[in-house]
């Protein structure tokens, strides 16, 4: 794309955009560019249209990745090229609600268990104890840890939003043994990745042989830790709103999937069968 790739970059950037972001949607728009082999300056709504029904009927990639390429080539029309008629009516897919995996109060500890590495095991933990996204817990810094107030403070979160979560007191004493350890300076959990904290890539990577050597069968990622920690808050009676802030939700909408996840919440209602025949029923007139 040369300059026209250059010009996409310089906006993204003045529009605030992190720089993940700015990879996917400059990567999209050269997928797209190649795909048709013509500069997207002489292209329109018909090659956006047909490039997107490509991703769905021939590549079949999840609702989640055409949103992405979608909004990718509508940042690309409408702030680079400035003809946003070309993408005004393009359908926006729809996105599936499905639940999420969640581990159990026991499978997060034979999952732990089974991570051999001290400081692997205190990233997975704190992932788990936290609520945090996999991007967040490899960001974590020392003076992030406020064990006064009994918080962590994250920062840059998804959407750029800083919050606070719960800081565990178990966490914390296996965070203090780690400290006498390892010594961190500026990142909790150095790595040998660009910024110098662990990346991504080896915490997923982690977490995959830790999940084979636990023997737990279920589909799950690093994100799980997240799913199953929000999930059992709401089984020990955490008031949704609550795990809404420390999720760092921008919507309520987010946060409500994990009310069809409790599991144990769903077990503890009584059908109105059983109080049929008793003095209970009198409600039911």
């Amino acid at each position: 794309m040369g300059e026209l790739r250059d010009r996409m970059e310089a906006d993204l950037t003045l529009a605030g955009y992190r720089k993940n972001t700015r990879e996917h949607y400059l990567r999209w728009a050269r997928q797209y560019t190649r795909h048709f082999m013509r500069p997207p300056e002489e292209m329109g709504e018909p090659e956006v249209r047909a490039y997107l029904l490509h991703l769905i009927e021939e590549r079949k990639l999840s609702s989640t990745t055409v949103r992405i390429a979608r909004a990718a080539l509508k940042f690309l029309y409408q702030k680079t090229l400035h003809r946003p008629l070309e993408v005004e009516h393009l359908p926006v897919m729809r996105r599936p609600r499905r639940l999420p995996a969640v581990l159990s109060g026991t499978e997060v500890s034979r999952l732990l268990d089974a991570v051999r590495s001290p400081k692997y095991r205190m990233v997975l933990m704190s992932l788990y104890a936290a609520g945090l996204r996999i991007s967040e817990g490899c960001r974590l810094r020392a003076e992030d840890i406020d064990s006064k107030r009994m918080l962590i403070h994250v920062h840059d979160g998804k959407g750029g939003r800083d919050r606070y979560t719960v800081l565990s007191t178990r966490l914390l004493g296996h965070l203090r043994d780690y400290f006498r350890i390892f010594r961190p300076r500026e990142w909790l959990f150095p790595g040998r990745g660009v910024e110098g904290c662990i990346s991504r890539s080896t915490v997923e990577s982690v977490f995959s042989k830790a999940l084979v050597a636990s023997g737990i069968t279920k589909r799950a990622t690093p994100h799980t830790l997240r799913h199953s920690f929000a999930t059992h808050l709401l089984e020990c009676g955490t008031d949704v709103t609550v795990i809404q802030a420390v999720l760092g939700h921008g919507s309520l909408r987010a946060t409500e999937v994990y009310t069809h996840v409790s599991l144990e919440h769903i077990g503890r209602v009584r059908s109105p069968l059983d109080v049929l025949g008793t003095e209970e029923a009198t409600v039911l007139g």
